[in-house]
């Protein structure tokens, strides 16, 4: 009762207490999206109830407090809070990006109101012909500008909205590469023994040792097609529109390349793939074979990781489309795994999961 309290608060302070309300489709988050439609105006309702998943990690909690807090402590994940949405928010549009303006929200109910930006994302308009290859450099140079500017300790935003840019870092990393062998035996034909789980556990931290030893970054970290919108209406990178960003952290340039690039739900082209990585490079000016060690490495982490969360997703909430999606992500990380750096994770993986590496092949 006071969650629809505070909602019908928040309605008539944005002046949507009137607006049709059409509800979106979800998708692997416990948030809820719905349009809000006037005459003369639109917006979105982001509804994330506080109490839908575990805790977020508190800055300063060690590692053995954050396992007993659960995934999202472990992870360094936003738990959906909204907070974390309106502070990140308010970070990109301080940078001149297009993140949604906050027209209000309730932090502690878990509401928000914020801009429209419309229908228009990449996933859904490459196929309908927008030019592939400039949608990806310019989301490449969006990247170069974000990487390139200084990272605060906190964030804050509209509704006394604060939040901690917290580091992705070794815990973060270990718990997500172990969804890999937690969670594919279950989904797939790989077999995980006692010995197979310790040479896992070293060649994980191997890479592990590779990732802390690379530069840090502001991540935004959920960087894909599906997040991303073009606005040819605007000028320069605000016509790169920007969602689903409140998992922000100090992480790596190259983790968001890996996201954009390594796409799960839609095949990259080669020449978009090539026009990315040249655009960040003349952006950053930064050492090409430097930068593909880095895409390589966190790139093979990233692969690893979303096989887990596929199969997890399958086997333990019975949302078995995202098995569709696999074969994509086996061709993602057999093409990471050839690279020198990471001979030993080749080996590993090529021994339990064989069949999977040669069909992506």
């Amino acid at each position: 009762m006071q969650r629809s309290e505070a909602l019908t608060r928040l309605l008539q302070e944005t002046g949507f207490a009137a607006a049709e309300r059409r509800p979106l489709a979800g998708d692997a988050s416990t948030r809820r999206y719905e349009r809000l439609i006037l005459p003369h105006r639109r917006a979105m309702l982001m509804d994330a109830p506080p109490s839908q998943e575990s805790n977020p990690c508190p800055p300063g909690a060690t590692p053995q407090q954050r396992r007993g807090l659960g995934w999202n402590a472990t992870a360094r994940l936003a738990a959906s809070r909204v907070e974390a949405f309106v502070a990140v928010a308010a970070h990109l549009q301080a940078l001149g990006l297009t993140a949604p303006e906050i027209y209000g929200a309730d932090l502690e109910a878990g509401y928000a109101v914020i801009e429209d930006l419309g229908d228009d994302l990449y996933a859904r308009v490459i196929p309908e012909g927008a030019p592939e290859e400039v949608l990806y450099a310019e989301a490449a140079r969006v990247l170069a500008h974000v990487h390139a500017a200084p990272m605060p300790l906190k964030l804050e935003g509209p509704a006394r909205a604060v939040w901690p840019l917290l580091e992705y870092d070794a815990l973060a990393l270990e718990v997500n590469a172990d969804l890999f062998v937690e969670w594919l035996p279950r989904a797939a034909d790989v077999r995980i023994d006692d010995a197979a789980r310790a040479r896992w556990e070293k060649v994980r931290d191997s890479l592990i040792v590779k990732a802390l030893g690379f530069p840090r970054a502001f991540t935004i970290r959920d960087y894909h097609a599906e997040n991303l919108l073009w606005l040819p209406e605007r000028e320069g990178l605000q016509r790169v529109g920007l969602l689903d960003f409140q998992d922000a952290v100090r992480g790596w340039r190259a983790w968001d390349f890996a996201m954009l690039l390594h796409d799960a739900r839609r095949d990259v082209s080669s020449a978009a793939h090539a026009a990315a990585i040249r655009a960040y490079l003349d952006a950053s000016r930064i050492s090409e074979a430097e930068f593909q060690r880095e895409l390589a490495v966190l790139g093979a982490i990233n692969a690893m990781r979303i096989l887990g969360v596929f199969s997890r997703l399958a086997g333990r909430d019975g949302k078995t489309r995202y098995l569709s999606f696999m074969p994509r992500e086996w061709g993602h990380l057999a093409r990471t795994l050839e690279h020198p750096a990471l001979e030993e994770a080749r080996a590993f993986v090529r021994d339990v999961a064989r069949p999977y590496l040669e069909t992506a092949a």
